[in-house]
């Protein structure tokens, strides 16, 4: 990382600081970009909407999607 790139070590950034939040986007551009982690995590998500806790996973879709956090 040089210039821009390089996160303003010890400042606030909403509820975290700016070393952090570069480390979690760079985790999760990293994440996206293995095709093999997110098949796997959307087989994991079919199978938990498929099984016992599919009825409270889609009522809780359907509460975020109003807007109707708990």
């Amino acid at each position: 990382m040089t210039g821009s790139d390089m996160p303003k070590v010890g400042k606030v950034q909403g509820e975290g600081d700016y070393v952090s939040a570069k480390k979690y986007q760079d985790a999760q551009h990293a994440f996206a970009k293995d095709q093999d982690k997110v098949q796997q995590k959307a087989k994991e998500a079919e199978d938990a909407l498929d099984g016992p806790e599919g009825a409270e996973l889609e009522e809780a879709r359907e509460e975020t999607a109003k807007g109707e956090h708990g």
